[in-house]
């Protein structure tokens, strides 16, 4: 890429052992990411202020340290308005939306502003770095990300998942031990602020409004996703189920000669991978694509410890194979990946059948995309919802699921929309609205969805929103859910 200077604050900064000397950089955040950033960058004698909003006994910590290593840090929000004057570039945390005051600042003083994925791209080796393969999409990163780095690992690569979940980016980067391979998951937040990446095979796995009040609108929203794809090199893999994921593919700045892949869970035509009867089955990395396939492995071999394997759960591992076999992954490397493979938790985790209704932690359903996909999966739902909505319309959700619901119970900030949603589409559902607000109010929860439940009925926690209304994170949320399953069953009917 040229030199552009409304980006770039000075020439040649694209590897580690570029001259950072004395370049005086703003990190904006002291969390993990943060605290990476402006380790590397003091360690290259860049002249380094962060300012962090928060100040909690790890970020007190992370600043000793750097105050050691003779970086400025400024803890408080009264750090947080105006660019310092002087500043060569920001470098900031995912979360910092562009209309923040201090990205206005920077951007009314012609500041470039990086992000974190920007800056460790920028940080790889000059030579024999190791090669991205990138991920993104609405819902099903981190399964897809972690699943590519299983496969990648079966194949005898050193490799791990790296960017949004796992390894923080830097710290893979810049690692004393180079990885072969980067299996990297990238947020539309991490995606906004980069422009050099330029990955060997790059996903989208799917696309629904999502963050909207960060973006500011769903434009904003799929500009920000489809900047994956620019400079990818060998392969662009897309959603043949979702059609704006394709065309976020033919938008895209590709190098010559990088060629676009299809996954479907249908029978895959000639540059796509699909599923053919109860086989993954490759016609794009195979010399004769139109007229053979490749066999991947079998729906059995996803399957691991659960009693079925979801839909989604399937493109998934379909996207992952696509990034691996692009890669040069063979098929047998594949199949031993996805089968060695387990998903994290909250994630489908079916925790107990009592009284022949299973209960189903799905926690990481944090927008309506992500909840449609998990009620899809079931015939029979008792479905609890509600959280931050984060801007999102549960409409269409609950229109195209309200066949599927046995009764829904609803709980958090936003729950008076998703309520409005079923009178609307699906007014024949009872709804239990529980207005408490504690982090104790699950076994309630799980209670009132009992009580709406048939035998061969699924309780599922699939909330459509996110968790911090009242619990620190989508996880906290799940293990609540779960202790309060158990405790429904040991109370009420026995031992699970």
């Amino acid at each position: 890429m040229s030199f552009d200077p409304s980006y770039e604050p000075r020439e040649g900064l694209t590897h580690r052992d570029a001259d950072w000397a004395g370049l005086r950089v703003l990190v904006v955040g002291l969390g993990v990411s943060g605290f990476a950033a402006a380790d590397a960058l003091a360690e290259r004698g860049a002249h380094v202020t962060v300012v962090s909003r928060d100040v909690t006994e790890a970020i007190s910590q992370r600043a000793t340290i750097l105050t050691i290593l003779d970086v400025d840090v400024r803890l408080g929000p009264e750090h947080l308005a105006d660019v310092p004057p002087g500043t060569d570039l920001v470098v900031t945390s995912p979360g910092v939306p562009p209309h923040d005051p201090l990205m206005l600042s920077a951007a009314t003083s012609d500041v470039p502003v990086w992000g974190e994925v920007e800056l460790a791209w920028r940080m790889r080796a000059r030579d024999g770095a190791a090669p991205w393969l990138t991920v993104t999409g609405t819902n099903g990163k981190t399964t897809t990300v972690t699943m590519l780095s299983s496969i990648l690992q079966a194949a005898g690569l050193r490799a791990t998942a790296a960017g949004n979940v796992g390894t923080p980016l830097l710290e893979a980067v810049l690692h004393p031990e180079p990885y072969d391979v980067l299996a990297v998951e990238l947020s539309s937040f991490q995606l906004y602020w980069q422009r050099s990446i330029s990955a060997v095979a790059s996903a989208v796995l799917n696309v629904a409004p999502d963050h909207l009040d960060w973006h500011g609108s769903y434009a904003e929203y799929l500009k920000a996703k489809g900047k994956i794809y620019d400079h990818t090199h060998l392969a662009c893999i897309y959603n043949v189920g979702d059609l704006q994921t394709e065309a976020l593919v033919m938008e895209a700045d590709v190098v010559e000669g990088c060629r676009a892949v299809g996954f479907t869970t249908g029978i895959p035509g000639p540059s796509m991978v699909g599923v053919v009867e109860d086989v993954l089955a490759d016609r794009a990395f195979v010399e004769q694509r139109q007229r053979s396939a490749a066999e991947l492995c079998t729906i059995a071999d996803l399957r691991g410890d659960a009693p079925s394997v979801a839909p989604h759960y399937i493109a998934n591992a379909l996207a992952a194979a696509a990034l691996a076999r692009a890669y040069g992954v063979g098929p047998l490397a594949v199949r031993d990946g996805l089968r060695a493979f387990r998903p994290d938790r909250h994630r489908i985790a079916e925790i107990a059948t009592v009284r022949g209704v299973r209960f189903v932690n799905d926690s990481k359903a944090t927008n309506p995309h992500a909840a449609a996909a998990a009620i899809r999966s079931f015939d029979s739902v008792v479905w609890i919802a509600g959280g931050l909505l984060k801007g999102a319309d549960v409409d269409s959700l609950v229109e195209e699921m309200a066949s599927r619901l046995r009764g829904v119970v609803l709980v958090g900030a936003d729950r008076d929309q998703i309520a409005q949603a079923l009178a609307r589409h699906a007014p024949e559902v009872p709804v239990v609205d529980v207005a408490a607000t504690d982090t104790g109010v699950m076994r309630h929860v799980v209670a009132q969805a009992a009580r709406l439940a048939q035998p061969g009925d699924v309780v599922l926690l699939a909330p459509a929103a996110a968790s911090m209304d009242m619990f620190t994170n989508y996880g906290a949320r799940g293990d609540a859910f779960e202790e309060a399953v158990r405790w429904h069953a040991e109370n009420d009917v026995g031992e699970l």
